[in-house]
């Protein structure tokens, strides 16, 4: 039986307000800078490999911070190299902020754009469709794989455009995170089957297929205080965001909504700190090639 609720990825001003709501009140940001700063470059250093231009395709980009964090890390390291930039967001909202911010940083010259407002899979049908033969010496997919079809067919179409020293760059959350245990413990009532994915689905794909990788955890807390306070706007869109339910709070029934917030607050996934709940929403960073 379908979930009579409507998930938060169809209305993507709503998806967009509810995930910067997100950012703000989680680590997410600053851990993955601290990643890409201190490890990125020399994770990098097979990929880059004496090479003067790097061929770099970014799926699921959003509005692009991280992207160009980690062009500056790589950029510091190595000054010489060129980017060719391929961008893949379905997100209007989204792309927009992407092309704001780089018209509004400095510096980015050694950097070409190619702006594509699209899914993953409508990528795919237009690379195969165009017959295109480039290779891409980094593909990073961040938080991307829960809202495909198949995450296993996108993983290897975008793996076969891997040049040989070529990385693939995944995260997605942990399963042994409170987050992915309470979208698994009441999927069906959700109907958010496809966003419980963790890194522990993905590693067994790879492990069935006889794929090396290397993976780094990555932690994240989320000061989830004001999903606790009733009518509270940021609280609502919060906790939209982090059931993947549109409007949640009004739709959802009243059994529904009180699990989803005892196990919010359940000591397992979540501590109390200084007057606030930090539900643990660790993930994991997984590098193929």
């Amino acid at each position: 039986m379908e979930s009579p609720l409507t998930t938060l990825v169809t209305d993507s001003k709503r998806y967009l307000k509810c995930y910067n709501h997100y950012l703000k009140h989680s680590t997410h940001q600053q851990t993955m800078q601290e990643f890409i700063n201190n490890l990125l470059p020399d994770i990098m250093t097979k990929a880059v490999n004496g090479k003067s231009n790097l061929n770099v395709i970014g799926v699921g980009s959003g509005s692009g911070e991280l992207d160009l964090q980690m062009f500056s890390a790589l950029h510091h390291k190595y000054p010489e190299m060129t980017v060719d930039n391929e961008v893949i967001e379905p997100n209007p909202q989204q792309l927009c902020g992407y092309k704001d911010l780089v018209s509004q940083t400095p510096g980015l010259d050694y950097i070409k754009f190619n702006w594509n407002e699209m899914t993953a899979e409508e990528f795919e049908e237009q690379w195969k469709a165009k017959k295109m033969i480039k290779a891409a010496d980094l593909i990073h997919m961040f938080q991307v794989l829960y809202y495909v079809k198949d995450p296993g067919a996108t993983i290897s179409f975008f793996q076969s455009l891997l040049n040989k020293n070529g990385q693939l760059l995944i995260t997605l959350r942990c399963g042994n995170t409170g987050l992915v245990k309470m979208r698994n413990t009441y999927s069906k009532q959700l109907g958010t089957a496809e966003v419980n994915r963790s890194t522990g689905d993905i590693k067994r794909f790879l492990d069935s297929k006889g794929v090396s990788y290397r993976s780094y955890d990555v932690p994240d807390q989320i000061d989830i205080t004001k999903c606790f306070i009733e009518g509270d706007e940021e609280g609502e869109m919060m906790i939209d965001f982090l059931t993947q339910v549109l409007d949640f709070s009004k739709t959802a029934s009243p059994e529904l909504r009180a699990g989803v917030m005892e196990f919010f607050h359940c000591s397992e996934f979540s501590v109390e700190s200084s007057g606030k709940v930090l539900m643990n929403a660790n993930y994991e960073l997984i590098i193929l090639g």
